[in-house]
Parts: C-alpha cells; structure tokens; sequence
C-alpha cells in the first residue's frame, strides 16, 4: 500500500520528518490523530455535530480498527464535546496507528527499551518519496487557487489539520499565517474537530507553561 486511506495514518506520515528521520510534534500527536479520525468519521458520514456534540450518524460498516475504536467509543457514552473526544485517551491512539502502518508495511518499526525499562520505537518508511509527495500534494492545495468547495473534502480536511497541528514538515510558521484564510475555508466540512483540535493543542500547551 503506497498510501494509507485513513486520515490519521495520512497525518501521521505527514508529521515524520524525512531528513531527521523522526516525528515532529510528538507531544501533540495523539491529539492531531484523534482529531484525523472524527474528522474521517464526519466525512464517511458516520458523525454529526449536534448541538456542539459529537453524535453517532449512521451504520458504519469495514471500518479500520482506529476509526473502529474511536466510533466506539462515541457510540456507547453520553453525547459530549467535540474536544473532550479530540483529547480523550490522545495517548493511545499514537500506537494504534503506528501498528496499523506497520503492519500495512507503511512503515517499519524497531522497538527496544531502554534501560531495560523505557519503550523506544524507530520508525522508518520504505517508501520516502511517497511521503514527501503527499507533503507536496498538501502544500500545493493550500497555496493553490482553486476554489476551497472543488478541493476533496478529505484533502482539505488534511490540509486543516496539518495546518492546525502545526507540523513543521509540511507548513512553515509563515505559511500558516499567510494561509489562515484558506485553512479555515478547507477544514469547514470538519470545523467543529478543527475548532476542538485548536482549543485542545492551546489547552495542552498553557497548562505544559504553567507547570
């Protein structure tokens, strides 16, 4: 497989630096990712927002196991915010994914501990320069001036998302704020995870300030 379906396995490989050979972000990936899977579920028609709530939409049959879990999740508690699910067990979802593109051979995968006691995982992609395509394919839909309504709905919400997460490897500092615009306009199918991807990263990083 050259490249994975799924959202968060897509902004999973686009949070992998190719030059340093590792993750970028990584404190506020399992964030991003929760976030990649509602926004997946939203698209496949499988979420709706009621109210500022996530809430079951219909069948939602061959899922992956990440969106599997996640539907899951959804479907069997109380209807909550949009955010409580973007950073509901955010850590858990980092391996999931991870496993699943290992074992779609997207990525490889060597684990060791250190000290006999602390889990290290590197990863590798076999296939590099389908990364930097997607990366390339995410940079030219933001810059691009087709109208925001004629771009795949699931690649705008990629484009938001990225932008959102603030991944380096695919959008500088600057390209963010001269796009914002733009990533506002291709993340508005998905907005209420957007929004919720937002407030959770501002959450993380004001309470990681304060100690």
């Amino acid at each position: 497989m050259d490249r994975p379906d799924s959202l968060a396995a897509r902004l999973f490989l686009l949070a992998y630096d190719t030059e340093k050979k590792r993750l970028v972000s990584r404190s506020e990936l399992g964030i991003a990712l929760r976030a990649a899977a509602l926004a997946d579920l939203v698209l496949g028609g499988y979420l709706a927002d009621h109210g500022g709530k996530a809430a079951p939409a219909g069948p939602a049959p061959g899922l992956d196991p990440v969106l599997e879990l996640v539907l899951r999740e959804i479907t069997d508690s109380p209807p909550r915010s949009w955010r409580r699910w973007v950073s509901r067990s955010a850590s858990r979802i980092v391996p999931l994914v991870r496993e699943h593109l290992a074992a779609e051979s997207v990525i490889k995968v060597d684990s060791r501990r250190v000290l006999g006691l602390f889990p290290v995982h590197r990863i590798t992609l076999p296939r590099p320069h389908e990364t930097k395509r997607m990366a390339e394919e995410v940079r030219r839909t933001v810059r691009g001036g087709q109208p925001a309504s004629r771009v795949d709905p699931r690649l705008g919400a990629l484009c938001a998302l990225a932008g959102t997460a603030e991944l380096r490897t695919v959008l500088s500092r600057a390209e963010r704020r001269q796009y914002q615009a733009r990533l506002s306009e291709l993340g508005r199918p998905v907005e209420p995870v957007v929004k919720a991807l937002r407030k959770a990263i501002q959450s993380q990083r004001a309470s990681s300030a304060g100690g």
